[in-house]
C-alpha cells in the first residue's frame, strides 16, 4: 500500500467516531428540543445511524443524557491566584465556559426545565465547584452555602446572557460583567459570615 493510500478506519476508530457523532447529535437536540421532548430516534437520524447504535452504546435516554452532559468545569486551581482574586478568576473563567462551550449552555436550558438536566448541573457544580469554596472560604464548614450562592450568581449570569439572552445582559462588555459580578462571588466564597 503506498503513503498516498489511506488504510481503512480500524473498528475502535469506527466505533470513536460513532459515539462522537451521536453525542453531538444528542447535545443540539437536547439543547434545541429540551429533554423531554428529544427522542432516541431524532438523534440517531441527526446522527446519520440506526437508533439501536445509540441504544447500544448509551443504553437509554437517561445514559446518553448523562454522557452528552459530562463537562469537566476545568475549574481554576486555588493555588494559581491569591485568594483574594477568586471572584475575579471564577467570573472570568465561568464567561469563557459559557462561551466556548455550548454544552455547558444546553445543559443550563435542560436544567432550567428537566428534573434529570437540573440534578446533573446540581452534581457537577457540587462535585467540582464546591472543593474549591471549602480551599478558600473561612469557615469550610459553610463552604456548601458560599459554593450555592456563587452558583447562583454564575448560573444567573448565563441564564440571562446566553439562554434567555436579555439585551441588557448579551450587550455588556466581559470586562463590566466581571467588574460587576466579580466583587459579589469575591464576597460569597470569602468573606466573614453575615451576622
Amino acid at each position: 500500500m503506498s503513503q498516498s493510500q489511506s488504510k481503512p478506519p480500524t473498528p475502535a476508530r469506527r466505533s470513536e467516531a460513532t459515539r462522537t457523532a451521536i453525542l453531538d447529535a444528542a447535545r443540539e437536540r437536547f439543547a434545541a428540543d429540551g429533554y423531554e421532548r428529544a427522542t432516541i430516534r431524532a438523534i440517531a437520524k441527526d446522527a446519520n445511524i440506526d437508533p439501536s447504535m445509540v441504544m447500544r452504546y448509551y443504553g437509554n435516554k437517561e445514559g446518553l443524557f448523562a454522557a452528552a452532559v459530562a463537562i469537566d468545569l476545568k475549574l481554576p486551581d486555588p493555588a494559581s491566584f491569591h485568594r483574594d482574586e477568586v471572584g475575579r478568576a471564577l467570573v472570568t473563567h465561568f464567561l469563557a465556559m459559557w462561551e466556548e462551550n455550548e454544552v455547558l449552555t444546553a445543559l443550563l436550558r435542560v436544567g432550567a426545565t428537566n428534573q434529570a438536566g437540573a440534578e446533573r448541573m446540581r452534581g457537577i457544580f457540587g462535585e467540582q465547584l464546591l472543593p474549591l469554596a471549602r480551599r478558600v472560604c473561612p469557615d469550610p464548614e459553610q463552604a456548601p452555602a458560599r459554593a450555592a450562592l456563587a452558583s447562583a450568581q454564575l448560573l444567573g449570569l448565563a441564564l440571562t446572557r446566553y439562554v434567555l439572552r436579555f439585551p441588557p445582559a448579551v450587550a455588556l462588555a466581559r470586562e463590566e460583567v466581571v467588574a460587576w459580578l466579580a466583587p459579589t462571588v469575591q464576597r460569597y466564597l470569602t468573606a466573614p459570615h453575615p451576622a
